[in-house]
């Protein structure tokens, strides 16, 4: 009797391999699922891939390890923007030329816990930056600390931190620069 049972199961059609039988059904419902979960899959790796990149942006590889200082530097403009706020000045090379710089900040949000505000700096006004220079030599970086004509100091999130409470930010500095709770 067992023997009829396995002579009957290979040659039936729908006998697949030595010892599998699946019903024609299951078979073709079996490659489906497959299949979809292939294509789950690529489309995870693809989007995986594209996020990746979309993130890498906010290293610092693109910058100087060192500092650069510019003195008596003028503010042409301050844009208040997301994703990041710029600083536009102008500065004198070691020629008497003007140069045309850029520094890149933080968000208008992350400057706001650190007592930023989106007249912090007016075209005209003359400071001193701090910053890390591209690496490619072009007149643009990120922003360290600038220190305004009247000595208060403005300070990066990222760069410039805020370790030793820097920017009169923190429990025991009773508020932030420029929104009237500025430590006495």
């Amino acid at each position: 009797m067992i023997m009829q049972f396995w002579k009957a199961k290979m040659e039936s059609p729908a006998y697949i391999g030595s010892l599998v039988w699946l019903e024609p059904e299951r078979f073709f419902a079996r490659c489906r699922m497959k299949r979809k979960l292939l294509v789950a899959f690529v489309l995870g790796v693809g989007l995986l891939a594209v996020c990746g990149s979309v993130l890498a942006h906010h290293g610092n590889v693109a910058y100087e390890n060192k500092i650069s200082e510019f003195k008596q530097v003028t503010v042409t403009k301050f844009a208040w923007a997301n994703p990041h706020s710029l600083v536009e000045f102008d500065v004198k090379d070691e020629k008497g030329n003007v140069v045309h710089w850029t520094a890149e900040t933080a968000s208008p949000e992350a400057l706001k816990l650190i007592g930023w505000n989106k007249s912090s700096l007016q075209p005209g006004d003359v400071i001193t930056i701090y910053m890390y220079a591209a690496k490619t030599g072009l007149p643009a970086g990120r922003l360290n600390k600038i220190v305004l004509a009247d000595g208060s100091v403005l300070h990066d999130t990222q760069l410039g931190g805020d370790a030793g409470n820097k920017s009169g930010y923190g429990p025991d500095a009773g508020g932030n620069r420029g929104n009237g709770n500025e430590a006495k």
